[in-house]
């Protein structure tokens, strides 16, 4: 009895001694780390765990080599690497994993999480492998909330929102701010650019105007690649956090991802933001989010878009009005809708072009008409 009490004793003062260290008391996060399968060698993702365990988290490397300060766990290859991973999260042995690929369930997509070279400002990217839903609109307006959610667990109460400027972008916006306007709680960046707007350019990435960026996992997937990598020529990952954590609804597996490139600060890095979440209670702040989400009507909205994506049955011929000089210009169009909002404008016999502005994509009209367009236009859902 007596010495399991000195035994207690004793821990409580180590936990002690590692939360004055490290800044971090209470029981240390359990990491495991895959270490087998990295371009760079497993010497590599050793380094990385040997960095990260002197910030008070407990790492479990996963392969073949030892070292004073984590704990091995030997496997002969990748895939039993792999499979001893799944079976410790399963378990409940670690708190959370890092590796280098898994494969996500739809649904689920990972949220990376970049050192932006222009400000050296974090910002986290929505999201970078995985696949939210089959349908990129839907897919896009998850990914913001999983942004949050990330933001949020790792200690950010207030994350502005940012939506980069691809295909989707201005549907993805519509239907964020139905959302903020029925009740969720979504803050909204502002571009580094003159014009302003949440919708983000090339240049608010390289100074993360935003603290969440969103867009869709292939892209998001590319521009963590380039941030890492800028300048090192890409064959080594050398900054950032990595392709950061699978994050969908009622998804309580913390595995994060990092990238056969990624070299040993990244990956220490990776363990250090999954030790984050774990310390966050990522699973309890994406439970806060998905129901606040939900009684703002997500899953109507995220219904409605999908709907609206849905193939037009047999298109009405619409006859072009008589051409007029067209000086004026709105923006803020889908290029996906830029066709199908001039036969609107033709239909209520305003003449209307679409085009190319620096911003995006534009419809050109009249200057008498434009009062009469952007009208039509916000009637018809193109423009807010």
């Amino acid at each position: 009895m007596a010495n399991s009490i000195e035994k207690m004793i004793a821990d409580t003062f180590m936990e002690m001694a590692e939360g004055l260290e490290t800044g971090s008391f209470g029981k240390k996060p359990k990491i495991a780390l895959t270490g087998m399968g990295s371009e760079h060698g497993e010497e590599n993702s050793m380094a990385a765990a040997l960095e990260a365990a002197k910030d008070g988290i407990d790492v479990y490397y996963i392969g073949t080599l030892e070292a004073e300060g984590v704990t091995t766990v030997k496997v002969a290859n990748d895939e039993e690497g792999h499979d001893k991973m799944e079976e410790m999260l399963k378990n409940g042995e670690v708190d959370g994993a890092v590796t280098m690929h898994f494969p996500f369930p739809i649904g689920v997509s990972t949220v990376g999480r970049a050192v932006t070279p222009a400000k050296g400002k974090e910002m986290y990217i929505a999201t970078t492998t995985g696949t939210s839903s089959t349908d990129r609109i839907e897919g896009m307006i998850k990914n913001a909330v999983y942004g949050i959610i990330t933001a949020k667990a790792c200690g950010n109460p207030n994350p502005m929102v940012g939506i980069l400027n691809v295909d989707g972008a201005r549907q993805t916006e519509k239907a964020l701010k139905e959302l903020q306007a029925n009740g969720y709680d979504i803050a909204f960046a502002e571009s580094g650019r003159a014009d302003g707007g949440c919708v983000m350019r090339g240049n608010d990435v390289l100074q993360a105007s935003p603290d969440v960026m969103v867009t869709d996992p292939l892209t998001g997937n590319i521009l963590i690649k380039m941030l890492s990598s800028y300048s090192t020529g890409g064959s080594f990952e050398a900054t950032g956090y990595g392709y950061g954590p699978g994050i969908g609804e009622g998804y309580e597996q913390l595995v994060m991802i990092v990238s056969r490139a990624s070299g040993a600060p990244v990956i220490a890095n990776a363990i250090r933001f999954a030790a984050q979440l774990v310390r966050g209670k990522v699973f309890e702040v994406a439970k806060k989010e998905f129901a606040a989400a939900k009684k703002a009507g997500f899953t109507e909205i995220l219904n409605s878009y999908k709907a609206a994506a849905k193939p037009a049955q047999a298109e009405e011929e619409v006859k072009e009005p008589p051409k007029e000089i067209v000086t004026a210009q709105i923006p803020g169009i889908e290029v996906m809708d830029l066709d199908d909002a001039v036969k609107v404008l033709w239909k209520q016999n305003i003449y209307a072009e679409s085009g190319m502005g620096c911003t995006g994509p534009i419809i050109r009209v009249s200057e008498a008409n434009l009062a009469k367009a952007e009208e039509e236009l916000k009637k018809a859902g193109y423009i807010q």
